[in-house]
């Protein structure tokens, strides 16, 4: 005689249940402090009605069993060290974080040609790092910050084959007019007739009118100053290009996300002044996405209010991996 079993309850189950997203329901069940109160009691009868509780493999990212990275892409002026808020927690909760440089960023050379530095190539250095982390089986969990997002994106259309794909504080293209957008067009020909060192200049004298400068430890303020020193001139230069110019490929990522089966989160800071919330909500409704805003944040979330979002990331790649 044939035992018959019923099948466990799934965390989809309980999304569809309660009419909300699995990244939603994981948000609940992690006690993310930022859910909508009306969510959380939606969600709570859910489980409570299907009787769930958390499958094997959640309990294995907790236990730090899961074979899975977290590939983490640096923006504009940017590199790995952004990131270090966001190591130790993702790692507690199994998922290895790999911060990269960008080429010419910081402590990695890169090409002198500037077109290289556009996000297409880009894409392309980095959906062949995936290529090479993920040969043993991992599975990788793409994030990218900024102008990183859209190498990130360019990175999918390249043909990486990701988990899912985070894309924070970033937009369908170009970076609007305002005042990221002014900086980058005063400082290009700075830059092409005086080099780095002029540039540098140029920013010290405007962070000084910046209120929240004076707050920054000394230490910070020299780290900043060196890093940009040592980050190529044709990378920013590059770059700067790449924001003045990228077109919007979000029809295109939509596509290759369907055709891979990969689920994305657009995740910005309440305040971000580089590309507006409302253009990010509407990127993530045209990627089919889930959208996330953390509080007390501007354009860079991972220093500005890390503990947030690394509760909003871990609640989504949960519910991904889960899924």
């Amino acid at each position: 005689m044939t035992e018959v079993t019923s099948r466990p309850i799934t965390m989809a189950q309980v999304a569809q249940y309660a009419g909300v997203s699995q990244a939603s329901v994981s948000r609940v069940l992690n006690g993310v402090a930022t859910v909508d109160p009306a969510i959380v009691a939606k969600v709570n009868r859910a489980v409570a009605a299907l009787n769930y509780s958390p499958s094997e493999a959640a309990r294995s990212l907790v236990r730090g069993s899961s074979h899975t990275i977290a590939l983490l892409v640096p923006g504009f002026t940017g590199s790995k060290e952004d990131f270090a808020p966001l190591l130790d927690p993702i790692a507690e909760h199994g998922i290895e974080p790999i911060a990269i440089d960008l080429p010419g960023q910081y402590e990695s050379a890169g090409p002198d040609d500037e077109d290289a530095h556009l996000p297409e190539p880009l894409g392309e250095v980095v959906a062949e790092l995936i290529g090479d982390l993920s040969d043993n089986g991992r599975q990788v969990l793409l994030l990218g910050h900024s102008y990183g997002g859209l190498v990130a994106r360019g990175a999918v259309l390249a043909g990486a084959e990701i988990t899912g794909l985070t894309l924070m504080d970033t937009g369908p293209g170009e970076l609007p007019p305002g005042r990221r957008r002014g900086v980058i067009d005063i400082g290009d020909p700075l830059l092409r007739e005086q080099g780095v060192a002029a540039a540098q200049v140029l920013r010290e004298q405007m962070d000084a009118a910046d209120p929240g400068w004076a707050d920054k430890s000394a230490e910070l303020r020299e780290f900043l100053r060196t890093r940009f020193l040592r980050t190529s001139a044709a990378s920013l230069l590059g770059m700067g290009e790449g924001l003045r110019r990228e077109p919007d490929r979000v029809a295109k990522l939509a596509r290759a996300l369907r055709m891979r089966d990969a689920p994305c989160l657009v995740v910005c800071g309440a305040s971000d002044d580089a590309w507006p919330v409302a253009i990010q909500r509407d990127m993530a409704e045209r990627l089919d996405a889930d959208f996330a805003v953390v509080p007390d944040a501007a354009h860079s979330p991972n220093t500005e209010n890390p503990d947030d979002l690394v509760a909003t990331l871990l609640a989504t790649w949960h519910a991904w991996l889960n899924g």
